[in-house]
């Protein structure tokens, strides 16, 4: 057999060896034009995004497979075991109704203040695992990354279908929690679906963001922590926006309203608390004395009464706007960097 693949007569091998000699490249003749003239190009090379995203596609199996196995090995040596992922944020939310319903009076003007604390302490902690963990991802799974050829966003994809898994497992005793203070089941439920999807896309991207920084600077996973803590308390997740001082300027209202945690929050509170629905600021026709009363002694069912500051079809479109900008900005970012991960 000819190194091109053809039978050798007898006799032949002298011409075989000097086709051979024909394929040597030339003294001098660069050898990437040797390479563009075969059609090979560096194993390393970026993929186009296209082909790129086709190729992660590709591995949904594995991500899956993968995210599986991480969330049923992480808890394998605690006592416990799977039970931490609902104990967390159980615990959390004893801790913040401990010193913000009780010590600082944060539900004032919350009818369901278990309910609604407890929510917001079960979504924002989907988000906040999903940056802290993005930011690891890629030191944490060195040895995999310099072992096998793969897309490397698949790996911030599975952590995140990780965080997903052990919400979904959590929603349980949520929605317990939810039901057991009195919240009626009703078809608003449903609404929960595409807000935890929109939530979830959102993650993705940042996740992959991260990723990428966190690959760069361990630094930046030092100090990720903090910036969430931080984050946690301007999104609403230990009190109620709508219910602060009314001499907050409007903006700074929008502002806290708007930013991503914070849209997510108040979608899921929406599907799931009637009480929260029934007490929206514009759920009544307005009713200036009234609205003056819930501004002085912030009792729950009046708020209705005053004028909303941020409509709930805003909260949607804001919600599915953070998620389709996040996720583009995220992929691209990320993609760009593909041949560099994995040399630090």
């Amino acid at each position: 057999m000819g190194n091109r693949g053809r039978l050798i007569a007898p006799g032949g091998l002298r011409d075989e060896l000097a086709d051979v000699s024909q394929d040597e490249p030339a003294a001098g003749e660069p050898l990437a034009a040797l390479a563009a003239q075969y059609g090979l190009r560096p194993s390393s090379a970026r993929p186009s995004l296209v082909s790129y995203l086709g190729r992660v596609w590709q591995r949904r199996h594995f991500i899956f497979a993968y995210a599986t196995a991480r969330n049923v090995s992480m808890y394998t040596e605690a006592r416990l075991g799977q039970l931490w992922q609902v104990l967390t944020p159980l615990l959390n939310s004893a801790v913040y109704y401990l010193i913000f319903g009780v010590l600082f009076k944060a539900n004032r003007g919350i009818g369901n203040y278990i309910a609604f604390l407890v929510t917001g302490v079960f979504i924002f902690a989907f988000t906040e695992r999903s940056i802290v963990v993005g930011s690891t991802v890629m030191r944490a799974n060195m040895t995999l990354i310099r072992a096998l050829h793969f897309p490397r966003a698949c790996l911030p994809l599975a952590y995140v279908l990780v965080e997903f898994q052990q919400l979904l497992l959590s929603m349980v005793v949520l929605f317990a929690i939810v039901l057991g203070t009195g919240e009626p089941l009703t078809l608003y439920w449903l609404l929960l679906l595409p807000a935890l999807l929109m939530q979830a896309t959102f993650n993705v991207g940042a996740a992959l963001i991260m990723a990428r920084l966190g690959a760069g600077a361990q630094d930046i996973s030092q100090l990720v922590p903090f910036l969430l803590r931080v984050w946690r308390y301007f999104c609403g997740v230990m009190y109620s926006i709508a219910s602060l001082p009314a001499a907050l300027p409007e903006w700074a209202k929008n502002v806290l309203s708007f930013n991503p945690a914070a849209v997510y929050i108040s979608l899921s509170r929406y599907a799931i608390m009637a009480t929260y629905r029934a007490d929206a600021p514009g759920a009544k026709p307005y009713d200036a004395a009234r609205c003056a009363i819930f501004n002085a002694k912030k009792t729950p069912s009046l708020q209705a009464y005053c004028h909303p500051d941020i409509a709930t079809s805003e909260l949607w479109l804001a919600g599915f706007g953070w998620a389709a900008v996040i996720l583009v900005a995220g992929v691209l970012y990320f993609w760009q960097a593909e041949t560099r991960y994995g040399r630090g």
